[in-house]
């Protein structure tokens, strides 16, 4: 009993320590699908991991659980102490890099503010050796305070990223790539285009304001299919009045808050997670200077039927 009641508590222990249950309990569904890859015969994995979303910590645990995933050795369980998951875990592991402003430099790399172009020379050429390990490479950014940040046009410019689309498209075995930001549009095209993307919620205790349009959106998974005009009518209106791309912003703000609240509820989690990426869609849309009618209206059909 005794040795039951200790080994209970360790668990316990390894579960807090290592961030196991944050992630299983708040992703679920994205634990489950990379499991079930990861561990098919084949591994049926993309070799190009592209997450989004305003929450970059929670983002770089994902990829670390991933690269834990792919080289675990033991178990091959979330609390796996074999040499593999303990490396990562420390963030250790000499296959597992992360890839920013300030993380795997060449020596002679003065650059302080951009991924490089020696970067990703560097990156090429290394990726050359053979490794033993399931190799993972996390594109990020960080702030003054280390702190995980998103990529964007400016930390992670065309040049660079276009000097490893090579590589992106036809890695080396056993190679996997994984880019955090949190936006698709602030990322290069050919980037996007080469990867499998998913939509990281965030689990933040973040004010987010929804005030302008929650008169507007509240209710709307009640709406019936006759009612879509009447809300394209609404958010129209709510788009000339103000600027359209505040107007979607709020709208996602919305259901992120009705997402948290749901976490236990599958069917209704992944009917927001796709509100949310429509909403994401009608913002990109807007900024290219679409028509603003046709992309509320093309909205509003997503959103109800």
């Amino acid at each position: 009993m005794r040795n039951t009641g200790l080994n209970q508590v360790r668990l316990w222990m390894l579960k807090k320590r290592w961030k196991m249950p944050y992630l299983e309990d708040k992703y679920p569904f994205l634990m489950k699908y990379f499991e079930n890859g990861i561990n098919a015969a084949d591994k049926n994995i993309a070799h190009c991991i592209l997450f989004y979303g305003s929450d970059l910590q929670s983002q770089y645990d994902l990829a670390l659980e991933i690269a834990r995933m792919l080289n675990c050795t033991g178990t091959h369980t979330s609390t796996c102490q074999c040499l593999n998951c303990n490396w990562i875990r420390e963030n250790k592991h000499p296959a597992v890099l992360t890839i920013s402003k300030v993380d795997n430099k060449p020596s002679d790399d003065t650059s302080k503010t951009v991924i490089s172009i020696d970067q990703a020379r560097m990156i090429k050429n290394d990726l050359l050796v053979t490794s033993d390990y399931h190799r993972v490479l996390i594109f990020c950014d960080k702030d003054k305070d280390g702190n995980i940040c998103g990529l964007n046009g400016q930390n992670f410019q065309a040049d660079a990223a276009n000097a490893l689309l090579k590589t992106f498209e036809e890695p080396p075995s056993n190679t996997t790539f994984v880019f955090l930001t949190k936006d698709k549009s602030d990322m290069i095209n050919t980037v996007v285009s080469r990867a499998q993307c998913f939509y990281v919620p965030s689990m933040l205790d973040e004010e987010r304001d929804f005030s302008l349009v929650k008169d507007t959106i509240e209710g709307y998974l009640e709406l019936e299919r006759g009612e879509v005009l009447d809300l394209n009518d609404k958010l129209l209106a709510l788009t000339k009045e103000n600027d359209a791309e505040e107007v979607f912003t709020q709208i996602q703000n919305y259901m992120e808050m009705l997402l948290k609240s749901n976490l236990e509820n599958p069917s209704l989690k992944v009917k927001l997670i796709e509100d949310i990426k429509s909403i994401e869609a009608a913002k990109k849309q807007t900024r290219l200077n679409m028509n603003i009618q046709t992309v509320v209206e093309n909205l509003c059909f997503k959103l109800i039927l």
